[in-house]
């Protein structure tokens, strides 16, 4: 499953994070998002193996037709084939990690071939958007924007239209519940 969610639990026992002098921070939201891979590592090797066998096959008739010299390109589809799958799985480590605590909602983005980035809103002021691309046009991503004084970031472009929507709706709940009394007061500034 691409989403991870814990919360809103407020009432539950508080993290075991520590808030500063030896407190606990209470967690309203925890949501890890993961690009979702359909095919597992085991039925990566059984497409392997069966793209392995007909080429082998394949590479057999031309053989034995005496063209040779095509054998080492039966080999070249199986070699991207490989090579398209594991930069597949590897944009698959990325994830995005979105924590809504009593005092600030953080947004972790780990990316292969990136170093890690975070954000940090204020939950008082944060909006949450979702846009969703038109029915006609659904090669464009949509995502969920968190927006606060002028700073903005998107989070779960990779999610599907659904997935997006149930997360955005999920986060939203949490934030009411923040701002439910007796929230935190709003910070000077």
């Amino acid at each position: 499953m691409p989403i991870d969610i814990d919360g809103p639990n407020p009432t539950g026992p508080p993290s075991a994070e520590s808030g500063g002098a030896g407190g606990s921070v209470r967690v309203f939201f925890d949501a890890i998002l993961h690009p979702h891979r359909s095919l597992g590592r085991s039925g990566f090797r059984v497409l392997m193996a069966v793209v392995v066998a007909m080429n082998l096959v394949v590479a057999g008739i031309f053989v034995a037709h005496g063209a040779w010299p095509v054998v080492p390109f039966c080999g070249l589809d199986v070699l991207a084939l490989w090579l398209a799958f594991r930069v597949s799985y590897r944009s698959a480590r990325q994830y995005e990690r979105v924590r809504l605590t009593e005092t600030a909602l953080t947004v972790q983005r780990v990316h292969w071939k990136a170093p890690e980035r975070r954000w940090s809103f204020h939950p008082h002021w944060l909006r949450i958007s979702h846009d969703e691309p038109a029915e006609h046009d659904r090669r464009a991503a949509g995502q969920v924007t968190l927006s606060s004084h002028g700073q903005s970031v998107g989070v779960g472009s990779f999610l599907s239209p659904d997935e997006r929507s149930s997360f955005a709706r999920a986060l939203d709940d949490a934030l009411r519940l923040w701002r439910r009394p007796p929230c935190p007061p709003a910070p000077a500034g």
